[in-house]
């Protein structure tokens, strides 16, 4: 059928308040949360042995590479979403609005599975403060925080931003103190005495232990997209949102390490895989007791249960976005595109993601903590994550006028990098979880995806039961995803300038 070209009309959405470093808090809250604190001792268990340390080296590694992805597509295409306005540009010359549905309707998965994981680990170590707790009440806890974190967020975007801020000054607090900690009770031979054969290369053990390594890595890095998802919302993103990337992945890189080897060099990391130790479920606060005794410990769990909530608050605030632009361009449910009358927030989206995370943290609190990251990671690596490699490359043959304030450093490079990191985790992760399936279940959400993609493109009567729209509107120089009256200056914010028409 013959394509056509429309280009959408000027319309009233987010506003861009949100500078460098509310965007670089909002990046590292997310990335790190309670993510290390719970992730140390699967980590372990994956190398068996302190050598997990190479886990998070490789996760950081391929964050950076993939993070330079994000860069160049988020300051080309500032639009509120993410990965929907990347691969709705991209993909729409051959395939229409496929790729962009399929990427709402995993996302409506994943983003919300991950948050779950983080009211999971809020709640382990809640149990360091509350030894009684049971199942029923950790429960009951854990969908109130998720209750209290929707209240929280049920207001406008720049308050949210400075409670943002505060929150990540708690993380920083938190993690600094388990650090320093750590380091003051350090022993050298405990951290860095290897098992044997721990880097035997050429065993098929050692790279099942990578894989699944990589995979928990890259989950605990997870979140230095989070203000792209926000890109309407970005004061001058061309050059606030490669910033906000690179900077938060390096900060959160340099933290990981130090936590991680500090941790090893405190606890014996063969308390880690003993499921009745509190070094298992709480191994900040184990080390903390002993370092410092239980007051201080139970005192920076607090600081840690509140990093949980910001992790959880900066996720939800950036992925209730991702439906919100689909719907507004017609790609998905057209209620997801209403936002709030007074606080210009989509309220849809929040609900139904905070709906799912408390779902998602019910079922991982009756399964493990383990099997769910491996089912959001392969779940987000087949629509997302692949796609975007090549979606760079595609936009810069398909539109190569497209204002481009950041291109990616040693492009092609950092592409291959993350093709191959991605691959190795969706590869693996049959043999990291036997039993669970989750590459089955993710071809399974993705084909369920492609049905009701079929069935909601003949309702609408788009490709291919109509012609293809190309909407180009970033290309001729539009900004659909900002508020014209009160968004920036775009005589003073060269970034939001529009380019002559191509």
């Amino acid at each position: 059928m013959a394509d056509t070209e429309r280009r959408p009309e000027p319309r009233v959405g987010f506003v861009r308040r949100i500078g460098l470093f509310q965007a670089t808090a909002l990046n590292m809250s997310q990335m790190c949360g309670i993510g290390p604190f719970v992730t140390i001792p699967l980590m372990v268990a994956a190398f068996g042995g302190p050598q997990a340390v190479i886990g998070f080296v490789a996760g950081a590694v391929l964050a950076l590479a993939d993070g330079l992805i994000w860069a160049e597509l988020g300051a080309s295409l500032p639009g509120a979403g993410g990965s929907y306005v990347y691969l709705r540009q991209a993909f729409q010359y051959r395939s229409g609005k496929l790729m962009p549905f399929l990427f709402v309707w995993t996302a409506m998965l994943f983003i919300p599975l991950g948050m779950s994981t983080g009211i999971i680990g809020f709640v382990q170590y809640l149990g360091y403060l509350w030894p009684g707790m049971g199942r029923t009440q950790g429960d009951l806890v854990g969908l109130a925080v998720v209750a209290l974190i929707l209240a929280v967020l049920w207001r406008r975007v720049e308050n949210i931003a400075k409670i943002t801020v505060v929150l990540w000054c708690v993380m920083i607090a938190s993690v600094v103190l388990v650090i320093i900690a750590a380091f003051t009770h350090f022993s050298p031979g405990r951290a860095f005495t290897y098992p044997a054969h721990a880097f035997e290369l050429t065993t098929n053990h050692f790279w099942i232990g990578f894989a699944a390594g990589l995979t928990i890595g890259i989950y605990d890095y997870l979140g230095y997209n989070t203000a792209a998802y926000m890109g309407a919302e970005i004061k001058n993103p061309g050059r606030t949102l490669p910033r906000a990337i690179v900077f938060s992945i390096l900060g959160i890189m340099a933290i990981y390490l130090l936590l991680q080897i500090g941790t090893l060099g405190v606890i014996d990391w063969k308390q880690m895989l003993d499921p009745d130790s509190a070094a298992s479920s709480s191994v900040a606060s184990a080390v903390l007791e002993a370092a410092w005794g239980k007051g201080a410990a139970r005192t920076v769990t607090v600081l840690i249960l509140v990093t949980a909530v910001a992790s959880v608050l900066a996720g939800l605030l950036g992925g209730s976005r991702v439906p919100c632009d689909a719907a507004r361009d017609k790609v998905f449910f057209r209620a997801f595109g209403t936002l709030h009358p007074r606080h210009r927030f989509p309220v849809l989206g929040l609900a139904s993601m905070g709906a799912i995370t408390a779902v998602g943290f019910l079922i991982g609190r009756h399964t493990d903590l383990a099997t769910l990251i491996q089912l959001l990671t392969t779940v987000m690596v087949i629509v997302q994550a692949l796609a975007q490699v090549l979606a760079v490359t595609v936009l810069r043959r398909r539109q190569p006028g497209l204002r481009r304030p950041y291109r990616m450093w040693l492009y092609p490079l950092p592409s291959l990098v993350a093709l191959v990191g991605w691959l190795v985790i969706y590869g693996y992760a049959d043999k990291n979880s036997p039993g669970r399936h989750p590459i089955e279940w993710s071809l399974a959400w993705v084909a369920a995806g492609c049905i009701a993609f079929v069935l909601w493109a003949r309702f609408e009567k788009v490709w291919p039961f109509g012609p293809r729209e190309i909407t180009e509107e970033y290309l001729h120089g539009t900004d659909p995803g900002s508020d014209p009256d009160t968004g920036t200056d775009p005589d003073t914010d060269p970034d939001t300038r529009a380019p002559a028409p191509v």
